[in-house]
């Protein structure tokens, strides 16, 4: 499968370069010079991820990329000449996938969003275990102890969300917009209660968690390993 990237940047020479990158290496490519343009081809070409720059004529990245994911939960990775901490936690913290600072190397470029891809649609098998527990996808319910325990609809979104970033950590934000559509805020303190319900049925101890980790100040991780790290 080609996977179809849109490349939402002003400056054209950077824009071809990273078209000829990214053709090269087997993928379809969009590109947008605006805003804009950018939610006109979004919708138009339904592509796999989006490449987004933080400064735009008509409008900024971060506005843009809440746009976009209000149309569709697609990867995105922030490409800009802004290296701040600040502007960096600001793009990750919105939900995006990766930030990278121009300029950046093409092969930097294709490993992370490779990396990106790969971890965002990799297939999920009917199940899998969290130690002793049984993820049944299929049946969106869950095997402890011999005991079939359903997940609510929230509570397997979650989940899933989790499972396809395990070992990694996904930001409040990102697991608040697959739960919820339109403005998040305010949802933060109902995340947390579905938090804790799913925990309860995952967890032997859900007070001392060992799979559905707190990452205070940015978000949760699901442990890989199925050990405390």
């Amino acid at each position: 499968m080609a996977y179809r990237i849109l490349i939402v940047d002003d400056e054209s020479a950077l824009q071809n370069m990273v078209k000829e990158i990214l053709t090269q290496s087997g993928y379809e490519t969009v590109s947008a010079l605006t805003c804009a343009q950018a939610l006109d081809r979004f919708h138009d070409a339904s592509p796999d991820g989006v490449l987004l720059d933080v400064n735009l004529p008509d409008g900024d990245g971060f506005t843009l990329f809440g746009k976009l994911r209000e149309v569709r939960d697609v990867p995105v990775l922030f490409l800009s000449a802004r290296d701040e901490d600040a502007d960096r936690l600001q793009g990750l913290g919105l939900g995006a996938d990766d930030y990278i600072t121009k300029p950046f190397l093409p092969q930097e470029l294709l490993l992370r969003l490779n990396a990106v891809l790969r971890r965002v649609y990799r297939e999920i098998p009917d199940t899998c275990r969290l130690g002793d527990v049984e993820v049944d996808w299929g049946k969106s319910s869950i095997r402890r102890n011999g005991e079939e325990i359903a997940l609510t609809a929230k509570e397997f979104s979650l989940l899933k969300k989790l499972w396809e970033a395990r070992g990694n950590i996904v930001t409040i934000d990102a697991l608040c917009a697959a739960l919820w559509d339109g403005p998040l805020v305010g949802y933060e303190n109902t995340l947390m209660v579905h938090i804790r319900r799913l925990r309860e049925k995952i967890e032997a101890n859900p007070s001392h968690p060992n799979h559905l980790l707190t990452v205070r100040g940015l978000g949760y991780r699901l442990n890989r390993e199925g050990t405390k790290k």
